[in-house]
């Protein structure tokens, strides 16, 4: 099989990590998420007890940190300094932050390096804000995934456990966001000139998956 590379971009709750995850799942790829990455960050963050405002001392902590992925049965792992904190990295605290974290030029420097790293072999599917126009900009198939911002609410509170917040909250959570990532100076959330655009607002998770294969097929 060929390999190539697949850049998944949109806002906070399209589902481009389910996808990105079912997509290289399907090819027999490597998947990347990049979100989890800044999401490590700011636990990190948060744990030494840092103001996300801090941009140098955010930096350093970056710097200094050691932040690992690895696939498992029940999906990817995501490790700091050898410590699993898979199941820390989604909560509201996190969520809150995150986007702060991810505004951070040096932060992103530092995590971008990493990420075109791991795609330098080929078969990766990565998904975040920034992988088609910043990351790999020279992904062979690119798409910009987005949908509402109630549906990508209610999707998101389907699949919390335990939701820490109602769907209104995570709505205006999820509005804000989109306006600081599509307004930050450093790599914004846009879509690259030469993605495709695929509004998942009432597609099912099957017809989003298909839609991004049938792309690929030129290239399996």
């Amino acid at each position: 099989m060929n390999r190539f590379n697949i850049a998944l971009d949109g806002p906070a709750g399209a589902g481009k990590s389910t996808v990105a995850r079912l997509v290289a799942s399907s090819l027999g790829f490597v998947y990347v998420d990049t979100g989890a990455m800044y999401r490590a960050v700011t636990w990190k963050v948060l744990q030494l007890g840092l103001r996300p405002d801090d941009a140098e001392e955010v930096a350093r902590a970056t710097r200094e940190m050691d932040i690992k992925l690895a696939r498992s049965d029940r999906g990817q792992l995501v490790y700091v300094d050898g410590e699993d904190i898979t199941d820390y990295i989604r909560s509201a605290e996190i969520n809150k932050c995150v986007s702060l974290i991810a505004s951070n030029p040096q932060v992103r420097e530092l995590l971008v390096d990493k990420q075109k790293a791991l795609a330098e072999g080929k078969g990766v599917v990565m998904d975040g804000r920034d992988i088609g126009t910043k990351v790999l900009p020279d992904a062979e198939v690119k798409v910009f995934l987005t949908a509402s911002a109630r549906r990508r609410a209610e999707r998101r509170y389907a699949e919390a456990a335990r939701p820490d917040q109602t769907i209104e909250e995570m709505e205006a959570e999820i509005s804000n966001r989109d306006r600081i990532d599509s307004s930050r100076e450093v790599s914004p959330l846009r879509k690259a000139d030469d993605a495709v655009l695929l509004d998942t607002t009432e597609m099912e998770l099957a017809e989003v998956v298909d839609a991004v294969l049938s792309l690929c097929r030129s290239y399996v």
